[in-house]
């Protein structure tokens, strides 16, 4: 199997009814291609090319690499960083991704498999938490800036739970596998997407704090601007970021364009 190293936050998964679940989770079929990141020993690379008519990989340990190619032949492996590669070029616009995904770069690798143009789906292996705050409805104690940025181009469902001592070490919190569908018609437009993560990232720095308060910190407007802002999204003043949706969010971005805003600049 290798042996893991932290440096990387490796923990491999070696069960190989899990993997297939994970697979199967994927959909991927003979006409597709899939793109997965951190094959690591190779478990859930053998149930994706049982699947895929194409399966190229990006490992970053060079090890793992070597026993890789000798281990599958058909198998497309990149040696290098995930977060460096350019996924289109090497994969194709089209194709499907999946991986088991170290703890400490989660959220950048999700941001990058949402960079348009998106795939038609993902499934990762995360740590639970991440799981469930992507997939949290407004309101809840899970719900964040996270939740957000992901809910606004796709659907996010964690399906499944994988124990802590399924894995080799065994890590301090359970895994979960989630499954992100990119939407079809994204809540918000690919060239205002910055600007709304940029947005809804710093009304959660306020999160306790009411919407017109936040504002204020955020864009350094006045009172009265703030307000008038809040009235052209259709939003009380008085509610909470946490509770506004994803296309409450995208009003509330549209009407801070509109009047001037822009990140790193006040009103």
């Amino acid at each position: 199997m290798g042996v893991p190293r932290r440096r990387f936050g490796q923990h491999f998964l070696s069960d190989p009814r899990l993997l297939a679940r994970i697979a199967d989770a994927l959909g991927a079929t003979r006409q597709d291609t899939v793109l997965e990141i951190g094959p690591g020993p190779g478990g859930l690379t053998a149930a994706l090319l049982e699947r895929a008519g194409r399966v190229v990989a990006i490992e970053k340990d060079r090890d793992l690499a070597a026993r890789l190619r000798r281990q599958f032949p058909a198998l497309a492996l990149v040696e290098g960083d995930a977060l460096d590669a350019d996924w289109h070029a090497l994969a194709g616009p089209d194709a499907l991704i999946a991986g088991n995904i170290p703890y400490n770069i989660t959220s950048p690798l999700l941001d990058k498999a949402l960079l348009p143009p998106r795939p038609r789906r993902i499934v990762f292996l995360v740590q639970k938490e991440v799981a469930d705050r992507v997939s949290a409805a407004p309101g809840s104690d899970a719900y964040g800036a996270l939740s957000v940025g992901v809910q606004a181009v796709a659907t996010g469902e964690r399906l499944f739970i994988v124990p802590a001592g399924a894995f080799k070490p065994r890590p301090k919190v359970d895994s979960a596998v989630l499954r992100v569908t990119p939407l079809a018609a994204p809540l918000v437009p690919d060239a205002l997407l910055g600007t709304f993560r940029r947005a809804v990232v710093g009304l959660f720095g306020f999160r306790r704090k009411q919407l017109a308060r936040g504002l204020r910190e955020l864009t350094g407007c006045s009172v009265e601007h703030a307000h008038a802002l809040l009235e052209q999204a259709g939003l009380a003043p008085a509610l909470r970021p946490e509770v506004l949706d994803p296309a409450a969010f995208y009003r509330l971005t549209r009407a801070l364009v509109d009047g001037g805003w822009s990140p790193g600049a006040d009103l």
